[in-house]
């Protein structure tokens, strides 16, 4: 519908407007307007109703068709084509539907926008050219390839933004670009593009350009330049301090080895008021907690008040960066003398955070253990016993660990329920409850515990390992290899896990893929540019049984290269050698064993033996009287020396009575029997 009003071009030209306007203002409706009869002493009622009556007579005149949209109109509803389009891109962003929102931006930018241009242009139409609109448009294409990695045509899509003149906030969008630099790891032109934003950015809008700081902070930290990260660090904790800034200030110290900066990093990191609710709100929050029906979940309560929701996410956050900063600091400030840096750090924090406080003790408890002082340790940690629940859960949960360390089992029983019974929703507690009952073999009872310490954390890695473990022991392989399989999801490169996964389906017989998780163990083990022979003998092994001699013999082989004092596999190689009649090879290594064996007599034996199946009948008879010489009541040798003389025509009666006399058991000392 046009528009309608008055301009002051003549009354000429007002009375033709008026008329038109009169025209395109009831244009196009399409119901009819009931008209009052006229209230005026002049007019006639005679003449009223009669021309009443002839316009009851008279067939109604047919309504006029809806003309189409003027080119004004039909520019309108292609704008407002293009804004829906950009919002139904923004919010497929929103729900993380990346490509669909690209798509939406590509068709807002390559169909509509240029097309609302184009007829704004034909129709001479400049005064509704939107230039807001032609930035939107390709702003929101930008992060739409943004989103989904597709730098370059995002790099593209913002650099015609911030080229225009036209568009004053427009270089406010090289942070963006900076972002995209950023995580292409091409960090000095991010921290170019930042610079470049910020020197567009004027001094009163402080928050944005403390933010930008940020970004050069954190890419100068990426390129290891931690003397300049940490000037701009300084700068945003003079001017707008925040805990993220603050935490980053002090990695900056630690990282250039400024002690003393980190301790009054610290200080200014702990002094940052901490956004929370008032004392008044929290106890108005409890009291209202108490009075929720049962039954209504209390997550439901707390979406009832975002606000409350965004703050203690972002207290949760603060004291992260906070604890985190304890940890990096307190073992550092002091280098001569740690328990001096821990003892700083929770003095410092016992009076505007407590519950931290309490938790760096138990860190400093974890840190004794760490260098073996169990008894400090100990004393530590006992302390929380008259502390809240969840610190004197905490306590107790790390003293079972420390005592089954120890293998003192009945204290570490006695904490571990300590600990459950005080936070039952205590995963490591509930492990180390189900520990103590796997000792005493209470399986089925540690499986349970086990289970429920999964319910409380999937994806706790402690309680998925020893409910393999269980399951081994009771004998539920299949049970067993689906935990370590669970496992192996979560941590794919943990060789402990490996070497379960291998070990199970070598014990239920599936040789193929016990050999495959083998190959992945020596992959991933500690050394890895190192083979592992204990790995390669396993696998020769499992191909041995697998009736697979080739690779049997292969992995054995390269097992030997590695580590050539494996007793078990130098027999295996010999033993391999004497059954492809290769005795020459045989008699390396059975010679090998018996350097590393000396006081054995089976290697010699099996030297000997070696030489007389190649027919050195003399040699073999040598090395067999040496052998009785140094082992006379060895029964085997004994034999062997009777059966070589008879066949070479030399005499053995002495040797037959020595036999015929240990046979007897006349001599008090055992034999070894090939």
């Amino acid at each position: 519908m046009s528009a309608y009003g008055y301009n002051n071009r003549g009354k000429q030209h007002q009375a033709a407007m008026m008329d038109d306007d009169d025209e395109d203002l009831y244009e196009g409706f399409n119901y009819s307007i009931d008209l009052a009869p006229p209230q005026t002493a002049s007019m006639h009622q005679s003449s009223y109703f009669k021309s009443g009556q002839t316009a009851r007579k008279a067939p109604a005149p047919p309504l006029a068709e809806k003309a189409e949209n003027s080119p004004k109109e039909t520019a309108r509803d292609m704008e407002k084509l293009v804004n829906s389009l950009i919002e139904q891109s923004s919010e497929a962003a929103v729900k993380h539907d990346n490509e669909e929102a690209l798509r939406l931006a590509k068709e807002a930018v390559g169909k509509k926008e240029r097309a609302f241009t184009k007829h704004c242009e034909t129709h001479g139409l400049t005064d509704m050219t939107n230039i807001d609109l032609t930035y939107a448009v390709f702003f929101n294409l930008a992060n739409a390839y943004h989103l989904n990695g597709l730098w370059k045509e995002a790099i593209q899509s913002y650099t015609p933004i911030v080229k225009n003149k036209q568009y004053p906030q427009g270089g406010r969008l090289r942070v963006n670009m900076g972002n995209i630099y950023f995580e292409q790891q091409q960090y000095p032109t991010a921290i170019r593009m930042y610079r470049m934003a910020l020197d567009q950015i004027p001094n009163t809008s402080k928050e944005i350009r403390y933010n930008i700081k940020k970004n050069i902070g954190s890419a100068q930290i990426k390129l290891g330049h931690y003397q300049d990260a940490a000037t701009t660090f300084e700068d945003i904790m003079e001017g707008n301090p925040d805990f993220q800034s603050g935490f980053n200030l002090i990695i900056c110290y630690y990282a250039i080895g400024e002690h003393e900066k980190m301790r009054r990093g610290f200080t200014n990191l702990i002094g940052i008021p901490m956004e929370g609710v008032g004392d008044d709100d929290s106890q108005d929050d409890e009291s209202k907690d108490g009075d929720i029906p049962t039954g209504v979940p209390a997550v439901v309560h707390l979406k009832k008040d975002g606000l409350k929701a965004e703050i203690r996410a972002r207290q949760k956050k603060a004291t992260e960066f906070i604890l985190t900063a304890a940890k990096l600091c307190a073992p550092a400030l002091d280098k001569k003398d740690w328990l001096a840096g821990y003892n700083w750090v929770i003095d410092a924090m016992k009076v505007d955070h407590e519950p931290i406080a309490s938790e760096m003790e138990i860190c400093k408890a974890l840190h004794f253990l760490k260098n073996k002082d169990f008894d400090k340790a100990i004393e530590v940690l006992k302390a929380f016993e008259k502390k809240d629940p969840a610190l004197k859960a905490m306590a107790a949960t790390n003293l079972s660990f420390l005592y089954f360390v120890e293998g003192d089992y009945a204290q570490a029983d006695k904490f571990a329920s300590l600990a459950v019974r005080h936070q039952r929703y205590n995963a490591k507690a509930l492990v180390n409850k189900g520990n103590c009952l796997y000792i005493k073999n209470e399986c089925e009872r540690a499986k349970e515990l086990y289970l429920e310490a999964i319910g409380v954390e999937a994806d706790c890695i402690e309680a998925i390992f020893n409910l393999g473990l269980v399951n081994i022991k009771i004998g539920v392989l299949n049970e067993a290899l689906q935990a370590f399989e669970k496992l192996h999801s979560i941590v794919p490169t943990n060789t402990e896990v490996l070497y379960q996964i291998a070990n199970l389906h070598d014990m239920m017989g599936n040789y193929r893929q016990a050999a495959k998780f083998n190959i992945l163990l020596s992959c991933f083990g500690s050394a890895k540019n190192i083979a592992d022979p204990g790995v390669l003998a396993r696998m020769g092994q499992i191909f041995n049984k697998d009736d697979d001699e080739t690779q049997a013999f292969h992995y054995h082989l390269e097992s030997y290269r590695h580590f050539p004092v494996n007793l078990d596999v130098i027999s295996w190689l010999g033993v391999w050698y004497v059954k492809s009649e290769l005795y020459e090879k045989a008699i390396q290594f059975f010679e090998r064993a018996a350097q590393i064996q000396p006081t054995e007599v089976k290697w010699r034996l099996m030297v000997t033996s070696c030489h007389r199946r190649m027919g050195a009948y003399q040699k073999a008879l040598v090395l067999y009287e040496q052998i009785h010489v140094d082992y006379p009541d060895n029964l085997e040798c004994l034999r062997y020396l009777v059966a070589i003389c008879k066949d070479l025509g030399q005499k053995y009666e002495h040797h037959q009575h020595a036999l015929a006399k240990l046979e007897r058991g006349t001599s008090p000392r055992s034999n070894w029997v090939l």
